[in-house]
């Protein structure tokens, strides 16, 4: 099968974000009431491809950057007074375009042991540190002194390679209260770790048509209903009824595959909460290396993926933990030296703006490969210090595109206004020395 021949890369990103939805969505969120100095266009782009990928970042250098890629100078006040609430909901739809484009033209396939689902999703999130005069607005969890933290949760959909929802919270917010289970979960699976244990919520994956694999809380420990393989047959008997750290204790270093009977509350109704069971399947898998049981639970039949599967699958989970090392060491998710709620939400917005790209552009240079083995070795981390690396350069090619051409005068323009210091009474060593 011959690679699909390779898109130019600066037309499939303005193809991802029009400038016609940009100026659009722009004026919709109030960020534009007025085609003036600031366009909408070229402050997308400076923040996604210039300011979203350097680790040292103030507005002033952001400024520079943006007087020197749209050919022209602004105030600074006209400038600062624009990190408002109207600029993080643009960038804020932005994102929700970028993932619903991700979503259009998947960078990934399901194996053949996978191809009856539709995605693998993978739910967690990652903790931001502000100063700690935001802590009335983002409360720190279990700090001993006053702090603050935003918890940015985050869905990764493998199929996307990429995120597939992203939301803002307070530290303090339990990550359970970040999932909210729908009929979009239909023929999906979720991997999700124990802090989003809760049976209740399987039970609504489960009722929704989607499937689930969770490792176990140590403080559990179901009753075998039957078992799926493991046990020797004219053993099974023993095993019914009994807790699974029994089974496990009577049958060390085996695996064990099991149905076990789980008993839950429903959520509460007029007052009330209603008792509940339910069945789901156990796999339990000696781990050498740590010389004990990997425990998880599941609802995805043993036919479809084994007990070594159900273990390799989760295993998968790493990768939403790759995208937060991404985030934070390539697109400066949690530099954030600032007390303004506005520019704090903005940056983080620009983070994942820059990760969306980044991930577009990386499925395009692997899908086109001559060389389909060698797709594996395009991994994330070197793919994303390679994007970070020519990122500007691929800003320059853009605006080319767009028509926006720097030239000699814009760059000089730029530096005699934004050399000079500000502090225009400040007394200067050498003033009365050299002229």
């Amino acid at each position: 099968m011959s690679p699909r021949p390779p898109s130019s890369l600066e037309d499939s990103l303005r193809e991802m974000f029009p400038e016609e939805w940009l100026r659009q969505t722009a004026k919709e969120t109030g960020l534009i009431k007025r085609e003036r100095k600031i366009d909408p266009v070229v402050i997308f782009w400076v923040l996604t491809l210039s300011f979203g990928v350097r680790l040292q970042r103030t507005l002033a250098s952001l400024k520079r950057e943006y007087e020197k890629k749209a050919n022209n100078t602004i105030s600074d006040s006209s400038w600062y007074y624009r990190f408002t609430p109207e600029l993080v909901e643009f960038l804020h739809q932005c994102v929700i375009h970028g993932i619903e484009e991700l979503a259009k033209d998947p960078g990934r396939k399901l194996g053949k042991k996978l191809e009856n689902f539709q995605d693998v999703l993978i739910q967690d999130s990652t903790i931001v540190r502000l100063h700690s005069s935001l802590a009335d607005k983002f409360p720190a969890t279990r700090s001993r002194t006053v702090a603050a933290g935003i918890k940015v949760g985050v869905m990764v959909s493998a199929v996307a390679n990429g995120p597939k929802t992203v939301a803002l919270y307070s530290e303090k917010t339990a990550e359970i209260k970040t999932l909210k289970i729908d009929p979009w979960i239909k023929d999906r699976i979720l991997l999700v770790d124990l802090g989003f244990y809760k049976t209740q919520m399987f039970a609504r994956v489960e009722e929704n048509g989607g499937y689930f694999i969770s490792r176990i809380r140590k403080n559990m420990d179901p009753v075998v209903v039957s078992i799926n393989e493991g046990i020797p047959k004219t053993m099974c008997k023993d095993f019914m009824e009994k807790p699974v750290s029994e089974c496990i204790k009577q049958l060390s270093g085996k695996d064990i595959d099991a149905i076990v009977k789980i008993a839950f509350k429903r959520r509460s109704y007029k007052g009330k909460q209603k008792r509940d069971e339910m069945l789901v399947r156990l796999v339990a898998v000696y781990n050498e290396e740590d010389e004990k049981h990997h425990i998880y639970i599941t609802n995805i039949q043993k036919d479809v993926l084994n007990t070594k599967d159900i273990a390799k699958l989760y295993g998968a989970r790493w990768d939403i933990e790759l995208l937060f090392k991404e985030l934070k060491s390539k697109y400066a998710l949690d530099v954030l030296e600032t007390k303004n709620v506005q520019v704090i939400e903005a940056l983080i917005w620009t983070a994942i703006l820059t990760l969306i790209v980044s991930r577009r552009i990386y499925s395009l240079v692997r899908n086109s490969t001559a060389h389909p083995e060698k797709m594996a070795r395009y991994t994330q981390l070197r793919w994303s210090t390679i994007f970070a690396e020519n990122a500007s350069d691929l800003l320059t090619v853009i605006f080319q595109r767009c028509g926006i051409q720097r030239n000699f005068e814009t760059v000089m323009s730029v530096y005699e206004s934004q050399a000079l210091d500000p502090h225009v009474n400040r007394e200067r060593f050498r003033e009365e020395w050299y002229e």
